[in-house]
């Protein structure tokens, strides 16, 4: 199978997606995600991983909260930019090495984690424990597996991507020094051909 990467599928990802949200549950999640954050440690920047477009970004600016994309893609970011001028966009991927330097009180991985190979997730979330203020909050978002203890490649149009089970996924995070506070687990259907996972945690 063909996987172009989103720099090749820019244009036509905002074409075919012109709302981040395809469902009610995932517009309200990341409003739950940013009310955390309000209620969280008070001083510091959220870090939309894999922002794309910048359309989640954006609406954590809309919420009140200092915001900076990062993405890997030099087009999605061309786009981000453009529609989101007024915004903060970098250049970078899952372990944000490129950041610039300020206090992350937050971070948001929509749909961007499940392309970070799982044997290298560890050394992710460890890069985001050390990045992280105490209290602050981490927010998962991803396709999901039913198989207990399972993390599964998967077909994706654009990039190798892979299915964690919620369990293993809140493990994951435990072990990286993060408590889970809340997750969903919602359906396949018309426009989700696999479960997905919503988990919100907060670094000890």
């Amino acid at each position: 199978m063909e996987q172009p990467g989103y720099d090749a599928v820019a244009d036509l990802y905002v074409r075919t997606f012109p709302s981040p949200y395809l469902t009610v549950l995932e517009r309200h999640a990341v409003a739950m995600f940013a009310e955390l954050v309000h209620a969280g440690p008070a001083a510091g920047t959220v870090v939309d991983v894999g922002c794309g477009p910048g359309r989640i970004t954006a609406d954590l600016d809309r919420a009140g909260l200092d915001v900076i994309g990062v993405d890997p893609s030099t087009e999605m970011l061309r786009i981000a930019r453009t529609e989101h001028p007024h915004l903060r966009f970098v250049l970078g991927d899952a372990v944000l090495d490129t950041l610039p330097t300020v206090t992350v009180r937050a971070i948001l991985a929509r749909y961007s984690l499940i392309h970070v190979a799982p044997a290298n997730v560890p050394a992710v979330l460890d890069r985001w424990f050390r990045l992280l203020v105490p209290g602050a909050i981490v927010a998962i978002v991803g396709q999901a597996t039913d198989e207990v203890g399972a993390v599964t490649e998967f077909d994706h149009a654009v990039a190798p991507a892979w299915r964690w089970h919620p369990d293993r996924l809140a493990t994951v995070l435990d072990t990286a020094g993060f408590d889970e506070v809340w997750r969903t687990v919602s359906r396949p259907d018309a426009d989700h051909r696999f479960p997905d996972v919503h988990l919100a945690a907060r670094r000890r």
